[in-house]
């Protein structure tokens, strides 16, 4: 309560309406009608008690310093008590009534015009809170009802009151208009009636519950059916704590619901026009797109949805520029929603002129299109493709929209409502626009990756071995599977490489990243890896010679792919395997790669204990090679790290996972392969996988022959004899002729320019093999001998009789080799 002193002549003194009288102690005395009618009180209830009692706030008699017991006239605000607790503000003033000796006997109070005036402002606000266009509720936390649901009032037309868990609820009237009235459906409701569902009243709880313990505001969102149609209609509800203004204490929670269905709509159209960004577009086929696309739609903005490509572009070829009346299309996806029949795909749809179909196709717009037209029932039956009539169905809209990509038009898409939904309007052509697009774009790029693709794979398999060698040290299978998209396949390779002396080379290796430039690469090191195979370097040696090949191809990237943004990168790994049949020995090497596992005999699996190097163009680093003794029949695995990685896991895992696959393997090498990658590639890799089985084979001593000679030029003689007889055995005799001058000749040059100890070895298996070994290094090659030359005709004479010599270092020296065609009529 504030106090103001009467000061003479001051103009804001007036007698308004009396409503009691107070004597000198703050008893009340008399209480008059209007006093009743303001605070509720009736007169036995107050005459007789102290006024204090109506004060809500401040101290009476004395109030800022004024008593009672001043002959002085008082005036100032009051917050007074009402019968049923609220507070009410009034303007007293209070006019002293003087004894004979001057001083106050009783105090007449009276309520000036001003209250009159605080009153309309106050009816003024319970007008406007009436008369909202957006419902408006309060939520008292002193009410000690626990009904813990949102209920209508029983009264017609209003909004409340309500209880939330105690907290009592008044809504205004919902009759002003009708803006008013659907706001007020917001917030009269029973949510379970609504929303179907035994939960919903405790959502609303929750919310005003939460507001009113943490003191903040908040929002809450619902959809709701439109009590004057089928369809739903959206409200955003406001809430927010309404504190005491003297305590500052939470009294309560206000809402405000607002009907947001526009809004709702317009989000609704972004999030599925940004969803579509995400949805469509995912895969490298031009049918999988398009049912992408029927898929997003349906249901949430058609209830059917067709996708219609030219023919060509079905096909993976450019779309034609002829007019639209020439243009064949094929229904390639459909999509409808329940209740709806579907449509038949694959069948070629050919539209009349008037059609909106026909009409988009030639516009290049979107055509809307609904039951006011007189031929709706019989083009929209052509277009959706269907058996049952358009009647059943209940369609009453439709949008054309062509899918147009980089000014081409590639197809159609056509979205249908039926009963149930609401029709399509003008708002709706830019995301039916905006969708279609996207997919058209997605449908190009996946025509266009298809192409790409096939030239990517084209290229790679040309660099890869079509056909593996015939040979006898290993049998072989082997699998490819290259996942990148487009044109980024990878640069996975491997490669079998028949040596001298019946050995074999296993080669598996992966090239850095993928792309054009990772399959050139891997051409260029599988090339290389051949010619180095081709001059017999152990593998540890051949892997430095590549490993200097892969820095120079690192230093000059640019020649490679320059417009490829990682083509500097040509790093790779790779694993050289040797495998000799006669010893049964396979010496293998490792730059970087993952380690080979091997299957024995007996039926247990071993991974291969290697010293891997660095990958290929790191340099200055060593690599050394592991020598590994395989029992015949052994079955070896090379393979890329496509086939072991595991996302979110380490190589370990997936290498345990590789030796139970071999464990399960078949005496079929390609069966075996089958049943490795069923076990171990999910149904989306994530790169590609190369996979070499080797099930090795062992040459027995009726198949090789071996002497030790010493270094006598006469054990030359002796030499030939032993070959001849060895020959006779085998039934080779026709070849005795040939092999004996070889044998003289390697033989003879042993003894002349090597070192003891010199060893001779025939192996018989497709070829007929003569090998001389010695201690020296120094490796002899052909010259041409002149006229009168005494010497370097040997080599020559070797190289005419054989379909094949060289040299190889071992070791201990060096063995050089010839290699003859055994005679036709040899079984």
């Amino acid at each position: 309560m504030t106090s103001y002193p009467r000061e003479a002549g001051h103009s804001r003194w007036s007698i308004g309406d009396p409503l009691a009288i107070i004597n000198a102690q703050g008893t009340v005395t008399g209480w008059s009608e209007r006093a009743r009618q303001l605070l509720g009180y009736h007169p036995p209830e107050v005459v007789g008690h102290s006024a204090a009692d109506l004060l809500i706030v401040g101290k009476f008699p004395k109030v800022a310093g004024l008593s009672l017991i001043e002959a002085r006239e008082w005036s100032g605000a009051a917050a007074l008590r009402h019968l049923d607790g609220h507070r009410v503000d009034l303007n007293l003033h209070l006019h002293p009534s003087l004894g004979d000796d001057g001083t106050p006997q009783a105090f007449v109070v009276t309520a000036s015009a001003e209250a009159a005036e605080a009153d309309h402002d106050r009816l003024m606000v319970e007008w406007a809170f009436d008369q909202s266009t957006v419902a408006l509720s309060t939520y008292s936390t002193t009410s000690s009802s626990a009904q813990g649901r949102v209920q209508p009032s029983p009264t017609e037309g209003t909004a409340g009151p309500a209880v939330v868990d105690g907290a009592q609820s008044t809504a205004g009237q919902a009759g002003a208009s009708e803006g008013r009235r659907r706001a007020a459906e917001a917030c009269a409701w029973r949510y379970s009636d609504v929303l179907d569902s035994d939960r919903a009243d405790e959502a609303l709880s929750q919310c005003v519950r939460r507001v009113a313990q943490a003191a903040e505001p908040m929002r809450y969102e619902r959809l709701a059916p439109d009590l004057r149609s089928a369809h739903q209609r959206a409200w955003t509800i406001e809430l927010w704590p309404v504190r005491n203004p003297d305590t500052g204490e939470v009294a309560g929670v206000g809402s405000a619901a607002f009907d947001s269905s526009k809004e709702f709509a317009t989000r609704q159209r972004l999030a599925l026009l940004n969803e579509a960004g995400t949805r469509i577009g995912t895969t490298s086929s031009v049918t999988r797109t398009a049912q992408q696309l029927a898929d997003l739609a349906v249901p949430r903005f058609a209830d059917s949805a067709s996708v219609e490509l030219l023919d060509a572009v079905t096909r993976g070829k450019a779309a034609p520029s002829a007019p639209a009346a020439a243009m064949t299309l094929r229904r390639v996806a459909h999509q409808s929603a329940e209740g709806i029949p579907d449509a038949v795909t694959g069948e070629v749809t050919a539209y009349p002129a008037f059609s909106p179909a026909a009409r988009a196709l030639a516009n290049g717009r979107t055509v809307l299109c609904g039951t006011d037209d007189p031929d709706f029932s019989g083009w929209v039956a052509d277009v959706m493709g269907r058996s049952a009539p358009v009647e059943e169905c209940g369609f009453h809209s439709l949008l054309a929209t062509p899918l147009q990509a980089r000014g081409t038009i590639l197809g159609i898409a056509v979205f249908a409502r039926a009963e149930g939904s609401e029709p399509y309007e003008h708002d709706d052509l830019p995301l039916a626009e905006g969708l279609a697009s996207r997919a058209a774009i997605s449908v190009d790029n996946a025509r266009r990756f298809s192409v790409e693709r096939a030239k990517a794979l084209t290229f790679q398999r040309s660099l890869l071995p079509r056909h593996l060698p015939k040979q006898a040290a290993v049998e072989v299978a082997h699998r490819y599977l290259p996942i990148g998209k487009g044109s980024q396949v990878g640069g996975d390779w491997f490669d079998v490489v028949p040596l001298s002396g019946t050995r074999i080379a296993l080669v598996v290796g992966d090239v850095v990243g993928h792309g054009i430039h990772a399959s050139a690469a891997m051409g260029r090191l599988r090339t290389a890896v051949r010619t180095l195979a081709a001059v017999d370097l152990p593998p540890d040696e051949l892997l430095t010679q590549l490993d200097e090949l892969v820095i120079q191809l690192t230093l000059n990237s640019d020649t490679l792919a320059p417009n490829e943004p990682d083509a500097a990168e040509v790093g790779a790994t790779c694993l050289y395997a040797v495998y000799d049949p006669v010893s049964r020995v396979c010496t293998l090497a490792s730059a970087g790669h993952v380690p080979p596992a091997v299957l024995l005999p007996d039926g247990t699996v071993e991974v291969v204990q290697l010293n891997p190097g660095p990958l290929l163009g790191v340099g200055g680093v060593p690599f050394e090679s592991t020598e590994l003794e395989l029992p015949e029949g052994s079955m070896l695995s090379l393979y890329t790290d496509g086939l072991i990685e595991v996302r979110g896991h380490d190589l370990g895992l997936g290498i345990e996972r590789l030796c139970e696959a071999l464990a399960s393997a078949v005496p079929s090498l390609d069966v075996s392969c089958d049943i490795i990658l069923k076990a171990m590639l999910p149904e989306s890799p994530a790169d590609d996988v190369a996979l070499l089985l080797a099930r090795t084979r062992a040459l027995h001593t009726d198949q090789v022959a071996a002497w030790s000679l010493p270094a006598d030029p006469e054990v030359v003689a002796e030499a030939r004899a032993q070959v001849s007889r060895q020959l006779s055995a085998w039934g080779l005799d026709d070849a005795a002729y040939a092999t004996e001058l070889v044998v003289s000749e390697l033989v003879t040059n042993a003894i002349r320019y090597g070192d003891s100890p010199i060893g001779l070895r025939l192996i018989r298996d497709r070829t007929l093999i003569c090998e001389v070994s010695d201690a020296s290094s120094a490796a002899p090659h052909m010259r041409r001998a002149h006229t009168y030359d005494e010497g370097g005709r040997g080599l020559q004479m070797v190289a005419q009789l054989t379909q094949g010599w060289g040299a190889r270092h071992t070791p201990t020296g060096k063995t050089i080799w010839a290699e003859q065609r055994l005679p036709a009529d040899r079984p």
